[in-house]
């Protein structure tokens, strides 16, 4: 529970602040009467996942929504697809999507054929640097 003391002109005054999330899921399985199937699901289902919502930030809303997810049968790779398609959509800015790349350090699609040019280069030298290297050992040997 947060508590909240903001000042005005005539003085100060307390204000509580108490906020709670809640995720429910409820499911019911209606045998049709054939087959051994029954015997492998639960006939009723309910899960409630709550926690205290004062100061969440982004992530740990997704933290939690995460952890539903997974209660309610989703993959955890499909999870990750589903949160990474809230940023890279036609939707979403390029700008906005590059910002994420760059906190990730992800390299967009369209972007591949300027690292490999980087890399290439960088390979050279390399190449340059141990032939250097390798003069300087031979000359030195001898």
């Amino acid at each position: 529970m947060e508590t909240l003391t903001p000042t005005t002109s005539t003085g100060s005054f307390e204000m509580t602040y108490e906020a709670t999330v809640q995720f429910k899921f409820d499911a019911k399985f209606t045998s049709t009467g054939f087959g051994v199937e029954d015997e492998d699901f639960i006939p009723e289902e309910h899960f409630v996942i709550t926690a205290p919502a004062d100061d969440l930030n982004a992530k740990q809303y997704f933290r939690l929504f995460e952890k539903f997810m997974l209660c309610v049968g989703m993959s955890p790779k499909s999870i990750r697809s589903g949160a990474m398609s809230l940023v890279f959509n036609d939707m979403v800015l390029e700008e906005e999507q590059r910002r994420v790349c760059l906190e990730y350090d992800l390299t967009m699609n369209e972007d591949l054929d300027e690292k490999y040019d980087e890399w290439k280069k960088r390979d050279e030298q390399w190449a340059k640097m141990r032939a250097e290297h390798k003069k300087l050992v031979v000359t030195e040997k001898e």
